[in-house]
């Protein structure tokens, strides 16, 4: 692939976006080749993904103004089409991702950061949807992301000033999870993922299921997910070897059987 470098480490797979130059901008090009990616990585069933971007500068400094700048109003809403299902993609993978923010993560980078499931960032992560300057609005999500992840009043702030935010008062805002310096980034990223892949996969997929289908209705609907999706865990290898390993008090061999199924 031009833009995508995946590789795959025992069960954690790492996507990074390969546009140094162009501060890993999101072009059709990126956005076509993702999806193809995402597709692959749930091939090969990896049970956490690392959304990363090369280079020190960005994360994803946004979509790319050069390709957006002369769209009609129909190719506008197409290429926010487009965005959209992938990042959709990137929201529904069956696995955790992680998002290992290193530098600008703007526009569309922001709102690909936020599909993710846990948000890591460097001290020298930036983060904004500084679209309204553009004469735009966030078209990837961004106006329902972020009122979701912070509240509408922060989110509100940050889309109607356009105002980018360092990595702290992101992380005060609750736009990301955690903060931790440059060089130290991916072995964060890393450590996290193997720590979720330590655990039962179906238990960790349900749960990521049952999250986010709660999120989108009301506490009672929300109950009846979670039932369904505990309820699925019973039966399977991962409930039945986890609990009797739990009962033996061997939890070293309770963490081998995960790791290895």
């Amino acid at each position: 692939m031009e833009y995508i470098l995946y590789e795959k480490e025992a069960w954690v797979g790492i996507i990074t976006l390969n546009r140094p130059k162009a501060l890993n901008a999101l072009n059709s090009g990126v956005l076509e080749e993702l999806s193809q990616v995402l597709d692959q990585a749930k091939r090969d069933e990896v049970r956490c993904l690392i959304l990363t971007g090369a280079g020190e500068k960005a994360f994803a400094a946004g979509a790319d103004i050069s390709e957006m700048r002369l769209l009609s109003r129909e190719e506008g809403e197409r290429f926010g089409k487009k965005g959209n299902q992938v990042f959709w993609k990137v929201e529904t993978f069956p696995a955790p991702v992680i998002a290992a923010v290193n530098g600008f993560a703007l526009g569309g980078g922001c709102e690909l950061a936020m599909c993710c499931d846990i948000r890591i960032a460097s001290e020298n992560a930036v983060f904004g949807q500084p679209e309204v300057g553009l004469g735009i609005t966030p078209g990837f999500g961004g106006t329902q992301r972020l009122a979701r992840l912070v509240g509408p009043g922060m989110a509100k702030q940050l889309i109607f000033t356009g105002k980018n935010i360092k990595a702290e008062e992101a992380l005060r805002i609750g736009l990301i999870n955690s903060v931790c310096p440059q060089g130290e980034l991916m072995e964060e990223a890393g450590r996290l993922a193997r720590s979720i892949v330590r655990n039962a996969p179906i238990a960790v997929r349900n749960s990521k299921e049952a999250i986010n289908e709660g999120l989108d209705t009301d506490l009672r609907s929300g109950l009846g997910i979670e039932e369904r999706l505990f309820g699925a865990c019973f039966e399977t290898e991962d409930q039945r070897y986890g609990m009797d390993f739990f009962l033996d008090k061997n939890k070293d061999k309770q963490r081998e059987m995960f790791k290895n199924r």
